[in-house]
């Protein structure tokens, strides 16, 4: 017991070691292997002798890297040589949502163990009584979302004016989510001589305009390739009908009866419909997405890390920061529209080195959004099939709608929902002349063939001058008709 004893307190002596090569003090060295860090990361490696000369950063890691504590080791680590009797806020760190920021709160209070300094979060969605309290207190290091922070300064709550070190998490995501002229009023809050730090999943060219903006000649520090996140992962897809998606979802969680599963949708209407399907079969099922309160919010993750719930349903934007220890399946019931956000969505499986399971569903309006996918992880997924749910192809040859479309631009486009469904080369507008014809009936095929509405324009068949909708004579020759096919689609 003795020599077992001696061997196990070596190997720390020697993990902590590891972390003591890149510059942090015993004190930080020791909480983040109590934590659970066995060695540094490659973002840990990359950033954190950079963040300990004082110098701006622009980081590109994916979920799961360890990214947080590269930047929260440093500043802990700075202000720990810096502190003075009287707590200031002097590190900042914006969070586009609330679990994210929360996340990040129990990271800084873990590292920070054996330092003696405080941190406070704050987030909308709860009353801010509770937060005044904590701030009241005194804090070094305010976690927040925009939100709720502006809310704070305005009431005179919160003072920006001795903060030194600022970092920007999920920057992409904050940016998709419309916080852009929210962190611009923050950032002219805080001094100019700081230390900043801007970590994004993706760089599109807002980013890089942003970064331009708040950054003083960073250092940029790219790490994770993708095949790396998804070693640990075998990856799946089923191509499967739309009106089949929940039963085929049912059937495998059943059959193989698994126990914690994290299910991804497009929507939060798709969310709580999934969600109430599954609750239908016997499957003890919960829903996160941004319409449900944070204390809903943190009541299903915490239900669902408890094992209370065996699925948990989520939309992208609710599911950052999700922190789901031996997490092992996660299912894309709607393929996203943006590769990245796939690599994020299957990055909550697989991590510390367990292994994982994802598996996807795609209907035939998805095909190219796979396609995508598959180009992105330069890796084809593994097709299975499952009997009574083999998809056929559509036999009805009206329907001529085009498949979804993947993203170029690093995130969906604005109404992208209802434009994938256009067919720009058969969506001309009516000219004025064309417009101004008497008797003249339009119709769209997909309604000919099934007895549907049609628009006449001008003079009816009855003689009656009007614009409206009517039923389809089942007497009028399809051969007379002629198609359109509205702008904004189907």
């Amino acid at each position: 017991m003795t020599l077992h004893f001696l061997m196990q307190k070596t190997k720390k002596r020697e993990l902590m070691n590891e972390f003591k090569k890149l510059g942090i003090i015993d004190e930080i060295s020791k909480a983040v292997t109590k934590f659970g860090y066995l060695t540094p990361t490659p973002i840990q490696l990359e950033a954190i002798p950079v963040l300990l000369d004082g110098k701006d950063m622009l980081a590109s890691a994916q979920t799961g890297t360890g990214k947080t504590a590269a930047f929260a080791i440093p500043i802990l680590q700075r202000l720990y040589e810096d502190k003075t009797d009287k707590r200031l806020i002097k590190a900042l760190v914006l969070s586009p949502t609330r679990e994210l920021a929360n996340q990040i709160f129990e990271n800084f209070n873990a590292y920070s163990i054996y330092l003696g300094i405080r941190s406070v979060v704050i987030y909308g969605g709860v009353k801010q009584r509770e937060q005044e309290h904590q701030l009241r207190g005194g804090a070094d290091v305010l976690v927040a979302t925009p939100g709720r922070l502006l809310d704070l300064v305005n009431q005179k709550i919160v003072d920006l004016k001795d903060v030194s070190y600022f970092v920007l998490d999920e920057a992409d995501q904050m940016l998709d989510m419309g916080f852009i002229n929210d962190v611009k009023k923050i950032v002219k809050m805080i001094k100019t001589e700081r230390q900043t730090m801007l970590f994004s999943a993706t760089m599109p060219k807002t980013i890089e305009k942003l970064a331009a903006e708040v950054l003083k000649d960073p250092v940029r520090v790219m790490v994770t390739p993708v095949t790396k996140t998804l070693d640990q992962i075998t990856q799946s897809v089923y191509h499967v009908a739309k009106k089949k998606k929940t039963s085929l979802l049912v059937e495998l969680i059943k059959s193989e009866k698994m126990a914690s599963v994290l299910v991804f949708t497009r929507t939060k209407q798709g969310a709580n419909r999934v969600t109430k399907e599954l609750l239908e079969k016997g499957i003890r099922t919960e829903a996160i997405h941004g319409n449900k309160s944070q204390n809903a919010r943190e009541r299903a993750l915490e239900n669902f890390k408890k094992g209370k719930t065996n699925v948990l349903v989520a939309t992208d934007i609710a599911a950052r920061g999700i922190d789901i220890e031996a997490l092992s399946y996660v299912f894309n019931y709607d393929l996203p529209e943006v590769p990245e956000t796939y690599i994020h969505r299957i990055g909550r499986t697989g991590r510390a080195g367990l292994d994982g399971i994802s598996i996807s569903f795609c209907d035939v309006l998805e095909r190219d959004l796979l396609k995508a996918i598959e180009k992105h992880i330069k890796n084809p997924i593994d097709v299975k099939t499952l009997e009574g749910f083999v998809l056929t192809e559509p036999t009805n040859v009206l329907d001529t709608r085009p498949k979804l479309e993947p993203s170029k631009t690093g995130k969906p486009k604005r109404g992208q929902t209802n434009k994938r469904f256009t067919d720009k080369k058969k969506s001309e507008p009516f000219k004025r002349d064309e417009r101004q014809q008497v008797g003249k009936t339009f119709e769209s095929k997909s309604d000919s063939s099934v007895g549907g509405f049609k628009k006449t324009f001008g003079k009816t068949e009855g003689g009656k001058s009007d614009f409206r909708q009517g039923r389809t004579s089942a007497r009028k020759s399809s051969s007379s008709q002629t198609t359109y096919h509205k702008k904004s689609g189907r």
